[in-house]
């Protein structure tokens, strides 16, 4: 581990994956704030991280506006990367819109589906209800006998290369001076009245005044949050993905498809992709990233070979289990200040949204430390109160 370069900071953030770089990186580039950032991160290699296990997809069917605003400004940010970047050898990144495919097997469902269209389309997304005779004709090759319609949206909803944004907001948030240290924060000691946090502990040993902790530990994030005294609803569970080969392969991208059983697959390059989670799905330990292979072949196969015949011959070719960061309350993100410890900031509970909303939650926390609010989106329904006043956030398209 290392020891930090400076005897203090104005803003020390806790996990140094997607959400991490993403808050520096906006920081450190907003011409209004000139503070030092410390970035703390326990695992450099980022191998367990939620990040490094994602599907790196990105939609705007949800059905709160606030949830569709900021998958709005993740796709322009992805349209644009290169220029957010600044640089002349910043790569281009490509948004793969082949959409996600909402499949209804009730008239209740679908109802639900036609609402949420209208919110979408009111917010100016792409989405349209399909009918089965519409979902077959542009996708011959699902079986529909169950299913009444569908939402699809095949603007800005797809495939992106998360990856590449999170090395990128590394690499140029380092340029711009945030300091990322491999240590970890073990104590948070909080002012005599409790109402500020005034330093960090380290694992060696250091003591590190600071002006604000910025809490993006991942699946961890209670862990942090008890070191002010606060517990947050957000614990790991564990979600499969499933990369395959098709021995007859579709003659046109799988859209992302959310079957009603709740498996979802995709085109993954000349490959497909499936996931799901648990039929029994409790929370579990940190480090445990062991798979049930028994979910392939009696849960995902059947799934997707009576919903794609083709899909009865396939050969698995790779699988991993990934951490959500599960919101239990609402299954939506907690972010800003906490309500009596001001300058200790949540970014957590992502519930497997967090790669496709870190571009615009980013911007939010950064320009909350440096103006002391929200400029672009109005990110308070997100935020800590409505954990405390046991009102949840509204969004029912959680996959």
């Amino acid at each position: 581990m290392q020891a930090p370069s400076q005897n203090s900071y104005d803003v020390v953030i806790i996990g140094g994956a997607m959400y991490g770089s993403s808050v520096a990186w906006w920081l450190s580039r907003n011409p209004d704030f000139d503070g030092s950032i410390l970035v703390v991160e326990r695992d450099p290699s980022y191998e367990f991280s939620s990040t490094s296990h994602t599907n790196s997809c990105i939609r705007q069917q949800f059905s709160n506006e606030v949830n569709i605003q900021i998958s709005q400004f993740g796709a322009e940010f992805i349209h644009n990367f290169q220029d957010y970047m600044g640089v002349e050898d910043a790569p281009e990144i490509v948004l793969q819109s082949y959409g996600y495919l909402y499949l209804a097997d009730s008239e209740a469902f679908a109802q639900n589906l036609r609402s949420q269209q209208a919110v979408q389309a009111r917010l100016g997304a792409g989405t349209r209800f399909l009918s089965r005779d519409e979902i077959a004709e542009a996708y011959p090759f699902y079986q529909l006998d169950d299913i009444i319609g569908g939402n699809h949206n095949l603007v800005n909803e797809g495939y992106f290369d998360g990856g590449t944004i999170f090395d990128w907001w590394k690499r140029r948030a380092r340029a711009q001076g945030v300091e990322y240290l491999h240590n970890e924060v073990t104590a948070i000691t909080r002012n005599a009245a409790g109402t500020q946090v005034e330093s960090v502990t380290l694992a060696t040993g250091e003591v590190v005044p600071c002006g604000t902790v910025i809490n993006c530990a991942g699946p961890r994030a209670v862990l942090t949050s008890r070191m002010v005294g606060v517990d947050i609803p957000v614990e790991p569970r564990k979600r499969y993905t499933f990369i395959f080969d098709a021995e007859t392969p579709l003659d046109r991208d799988l859209p992302l498809t959310i079957d009603p059983s709740g498996v979802h697959m995709r085109t993954d390059g000349q490959y497909y992709l499936a996931g799901c989670p648990p039929d029994v799905d409790p929370a579990v330990e940190y480090d445990d990233f062991v798979e049930d292979h028994s979910i392939w072949q009696e849960k995902v196969w059947p799934i997707i070979a009576t919903r794609v015949p083709a899909f009865e011959v396939v050969k698995l070719i790779n699988s991993w289990v990934g951490h959500y960061a599960f919101n239990t309350f609402d299954q939506n993100a907690i972010i800003g200040p906490h309500s009596a410890v001001e300058n200790f900031i949540f970014v957590n509970g992502f519930s497997g949204h967090g790669l496709q909303q870190s571009m615009a939650i980013g911007r939010g926390v950064a320009e909350w430390v440096a103006y002391g609010e929200y400029r672009s989106i109005d990110l308070s329904s997100l935020g800590f109160k409505r954990i405390e006043s046991q009102t949840r956030f509204a969004e029912k398209a959680v996959i």
